[in-house]
């Protein structure tokens, strides 16, 4: 496998000082190491890509492994983008990373709030995101996996969807490096101005927006997109319901619909 490292460095290195790209043949976790190195001290910035995760995480604490899918492709595109960051509001940041990937990859992918990319109502990818406060500095990793090829759907809660499907042509390291550079970018915005600038985006590819949906509270509703703040809108029989927090589940109500659950905000 062929990496651009230096295409994305001389990308990335002028808005970003200090920046490097490392790629690792195997490792435990992108996300672990990143955030390993930051409780070292290591603190910054650093684009941390893995061939093959032996113990990749997902939302809820779900396993992301990555292979290779033979002849020397990789299955899965997995990589951490490490750095240091202070917005003033942490939430929307993973609904901003996901505007910012699927629209750097393919026009039919779609976002299904707050951390998974899918094509035709299925999963192709999913994001993580963990801070930590190391001194003064606010230290994200923001950990994201695609599936480039087919993989198995055994254990999964809905089938997976993978790159090829829409971009055959397209191998790992060309999707790294059409996703890098923009990503840097759409973080830095986040950074400067929040959720807000990313809202309509969101929106447009918003794979909820005008399904049935029922939370695990037993309040069913219809999803309405999200605020500037990234909160989930429902509008139920008691009115338009901002849905934010960790405890609840919401999934569509009607068959062979998709399903979302809520994970921790940043704070």
């Amino acid at each position: 496998m062929v990496w651009p490292s230096e295409a994305i460095w001389e990308a990335v290195s002028a808005s970003l000082p200090g920046f490097t790209v490392e790629v690792l043949p195997q490792i435990d976790s992108t996300n672990t190491d990143l955030m390993r190195r930051a409780k070292s001290g290591q603190l910054d910035p650093v684009l941390l890509v893995a061939e093959r995760q032996t113990a990749g995480r997902g939302r809820l604490g779900r396993q992301w492994h990555s292979d290779a899918a033979g002849a020397g492709a990789i299955q899965s595109l997995t990589f951490s983008l490490g750095l240091p960051l202070a917005p003033q509001n942490w939430s929307g940041l993973s609904l901003a990373v996901g505007v910012s990937v699927a629209q750097s990859l393919h026009p039919d992918l779609r976002l299904k709030w707050p951390n998974d990319i899918w094509l035709q109502d299925r999963k192709l990818g999913g994001i993580l995101i963990e801070t930590g406060s190391f001194g003064d500095v606010r230290y994200v990793v923001i950990g994201v996996g695609i599936n480039m090829a087919a993989r198995e759907a055994a254990g999964l809660s809905t089938p997976p969807a993978w790159l090829a499907e829409v971009q055959p042509d397209m191998d790992a390291g060309q999707a790294l490096q059409e996703i890098a550079a923009p990503l840097v970018r759409a973080v830095q915005t986040f950074e400067a101005q929040g959720f807000a600038p990313f809202q309509a985006r969101f929106n447009a590819l918003d794979v909820l927006a005008g399904r049935a949906v029922v939370c695990s509270d037993g309040t069913m509703g219809e999803a309405l997109g999200v605020d500037a703040t990234g909160a989930l809108l429902v509008q139920t029989a008691a009115g338009v319901r901002k849905i934010t927090s960790a405890e609840v589940s919401v999934r569509p109500a009607v068959a062979g619909g998709l399903a979302v659950a809520l994970v921790p905000r940043p704070c």
